[in-house]
């Protein structure tokens, strides 16, 4: 067998990301370099037949997709698996520890204006945060970070391929943001976002590398949430 051959089946088959120190175990053949240099001559292939696949390095390993410009060919059939969307709140809470980890929950509310337990609670549910230590202060309150389910719900190779403040489209920069102001409140108020999971319409997140319309509100998010990294 052919080693593109071995690594073609392996990513075919497995429906997580798998690093090179993964596929490198299967064949005497192969070591870490092999694996990088055949999932390159794989990629030349797919785009050279154009297939409506290739591999994505996600969460610091390859995974095998159908390309995001047929997601919406994949949305019409229910036997593709599907991926519950996240809501507005899980995203504005999701962005703000992306950004900011390791942040505890009362940093997170002060940014808001807003009370997120519940949305944490879901983020922990979804695998999407999780606890990576306590800070030092009053209570040792518990701090969150994100996982590898993160990037690879996103679509992210590492955090460090998330989009910078300074990366992200002028039009998103620009875009106004309507913020109506609850009863009774003054008008600088923050809106209370649902802090449940809205289902929406069915997305093939797990045959497209990216949630277009999640990591978008990511990016709206972005600025506000690490422009002022010393910001509590």
């Amino acid at each position: 067998m052919r080693l593109t051959q071995i690594i073609e089946s392996l990513l075919f088959a497995s429906d997580a990301p798998l690093s090179a120190a993964d596929l490198a175990r299967v064949d005497e053949r192969l070591d870490e370099d092999t694996v990088s240099a055949v999932v390159d001559e794989l990629r030349r292939e797919y785009d050279a037949t154009e297939r409506s696949f290739s591999v994505y390095e996600i969460a610091g390993g390859w995974q095998l997709l159908t390309r995001p410009e047929f997601a919406a060919v994949l949305e019409r059939f229910e036997t593709v698996p599907q991926t519950a969307r996240l809501s507005l709140a899980a995203l504005e809470v999701l962005a703000i520890i992306a950004y900011r980890q390791p942040l505890g929950r009362a940093e997170v509310e002060e940014i808001r204006g807003v009370q997120s337990s519940a949305v944490l609670r879901t983020l922990q549910d979804r695998e999407m945060i999780e606890t990576v230590g306590r800070a030092e202060g009053l209570g040792r309150p518990m701090l969150y970070g994100t996982t590898r389910k993160f990037l690879e719900h996103f679509g992210f190779a590492s955090l460090e391929d998330m989009p910078r403040p300074d990366e992200l489209p002028v039009v998103l920069r620009e875009r106004p943001v309507v913020i109506e102001p609850a009863p009774d409140a003054t008008v600088d108020a923050a809106p209370v976002p649902d802090a449940t999971e809205t289902m929406g319409a069915p997305e093939a997140s797990v045959s497209e590398p990216h949630e277009e319309g999640a990591r978008e509100a990511m990016q709206d998010l972005a600025e506000e949430s690490a422009a002022t990294p010393g910001e509590s």
